[in-house]
């Protein structure tokens, strides 16, 4: 396989973006930004980095839909953010690859909560879970691996492992 970049992203307010390198090194983790300037700006630096050094790039992003139970407002200003990022990959020229939560986490051993069954102490217990995984696959990090930047460590490292296939 020729060398490339996997940007991975989970998408939200609490979300965050990892930038992980086909042998599996962590090039940088960030949490989501707040604005969709920031996001540009944030995706737009590992992009040209990704690209400098002359290494295809692609975005594995997290397929995801509203919440039930959701609030109108929060509903809407999350449809939003998705459509900055959408845009932001579109503007950048950077494929992006869609994946299920329950399709990477299988990967990973951690089968995905359900939103809508499991108590708040599940969802905890669960996204604890996932974040155990993240700083066992990539100890360098240190604290860096948080409940916000798990999920995008994790999405990146599936994506790896597809485009090595």
């Amino acid at each position: 396989m020729k060398g490339l970049y996997v940007i991975g992203i989970d998408p939200g307010r609490k979300g965050g973006i990892a930038v992980v390198g086909s042998g599996g090194a962590v090039v940088d983790v960030c949490c989501m930004p707040d604005t969709a300037q920031d996001l540009y700006l944030t995706l737009r630096e590992y992009v040209a980095c990704c690209r400098r050094d002359g290494v295809d790039v692609v975005c594995y992003v997290e397929k995801v839909g509203g919440i039930p139970g959701q609030g109108t407002s929060s509903a809407f200003n999350f449809g939003k953010g998705c459509g900055w990022l959408e845009m932001c990959l579109l503007a950048l020229e950077v494929k992006a690859v869609y994946v299920t939560p329950q399709r990477w986490q299988k990967v990973y051993g951690v089968g995905s909560s359900s939103i809508t069954r499991s108590s708040a102490a599940e969802k905890r217990e669960h996204k604890n879970a996932l974040k155990a995984v993240a700083q066992r696959l990539y100890p360098s990090l240190g604290r860096r691996v948080t409940l916000q930047t798990c999920d995008a460590l994790l999405i990146a490292g599936y994506g790896v492992k597809e485009e090595a296939r």
